[in-house]
């Protein structure tokens, strides 16, 4: 089972309600074989993300979605620990492919390197 803490919703109009941010988020660490752990989706406004985005990825300005892995083979004890997920709602049009896309990150995927297809499969999970 997928533990989830979901922090920030009051930030976003609209927000997803907490079960189908759980089904996306089953769906995404399934497709890598994943079936528990821990994660958490944080949303955060512009400011915020644009001071994460130059922190940990040296680039300016806000983005969509950051994702900060934490266990690489869940060796410790209790849940593995996944990561975390942080999400601008301002500078994204689908929460679900946010959501989606920052999993995909956190179990290895690359859109800047896999000939696409960590879209692909994003794509596909969203539209389920």
């Amino acid at each position: 089972m997928i533990e989830l803490d979901y922090i920030g919703a009051d930030l976003a109009a609209g927000h997803l309600p907490e079960p189908e941010v759980d089904r996306l988020l089953a769906l995404a660490f399934a497709s890598a074989g994943i079936e528990d752990g821990h994660v958490a989706v944080e949303l955060v406004g512009e400011q915020r993300i644009a001071e994460l985005n130059v922190a940990h990825r040296g680039k300016e300005g806000p983005t969509d979605v950051l994702s900060f892995p934490v266990d690489g083979d869940g060796g410790g004890s209790g849940p593995r620990e996944l990561g975390d997920i942080i999400i601008c709602p301002e500078m994204t049009e689908d929460l679900r492919e946010a959501i989606v896309h920052g999993a995909l990150h956190l179990v290895g995927m690359d859109h800047e390197t896999d000939d696409g297809e960590m879209l692909a499969l994003q794509g596909e999970i969203c539209s389920w």
